[in-house]
């Protein structure tokens, strides 16, 4: 159990990134957001300080999505919360939304194709809600395709898909933009 830390920050499918050192990098194998068994086998209830999952959870179904946001609520101390980032359903690019469709633009092998959702920030607010949450909105767009974007501190996990620091979204209006919230425990 990795109990010792004073604090605890996990990045949920950190694939081959490390965009936050000191942070705990796993992969889906050995933390999977859906089987509470690997969450228990590492650590306490009320243990973690933050979660950071970026472009994880359109992988999983809305109901998925609620059932992971409760594990993950597990062990989250209060005020603890969940950095995340999807795709944004509300993005008004024909070539985005293309790449980000459920299902994938393509191939079976192409990371996309594992998608089950397109967010937008309604959905994915109203699924952590559901699990307890006190959402935040970091980056978003709204219904009518319009970017909007708070203070939000990297070192309280960086999410590189993001206006923040994706090269591609330097300009004034993104290119390759995240929704991206934070979702607190209450």
């Amino acid at each position: 159990m990795l109990t010792k830390q004073e604090e605890i920050k996990v990045v949920i499918g950190a694939g081959e990134y490390n965009n936050n050192p000191g942070w705990l990098h796993t992969q889906e194998d050995e933390l999977n957001l859906l089987n509470l068994t690997t969450w228990d086998e590492k650590f306490d209830e009320n243990s973690i300080t933050a979660i950071l999952a970026e472009h994880v959870w359109e992988h999983l179904t809305y109901e998925e999505g609620i059932a992971a946001a409760q594990h993950c609520y597990k062990f989250l101390k209060p005020s603890g919360y969940i950095r995340c980032a999807v795709p944004d359903g509300f993005f008004r690019n024909d070539e985005y939304q293309k790449i980000v469709k459920v299902g994938g633009p393509g191939p079976k092998d192409h990371p996309a194709a594992s998608h089950k959702i397109v967010h937008n920030y309604k959905i994915l607010s109203a699924m952590f809600e559901s699990a307890g949450y006190e959402v935040r909105l970091l980056e978003y767009c709204d219904e009518e395709g319009n970017f909007h974007t708070s203070e939000w501190d990297g070192n309280e996990g960086v999410i590189f898909r993001s206006k923040r620091f994706d090269p591609r979204n330097q300009g004034e209006t993104p290119v390759f933009p995240s929704l991206i919230v934070d979702a607190i425990k209450r």
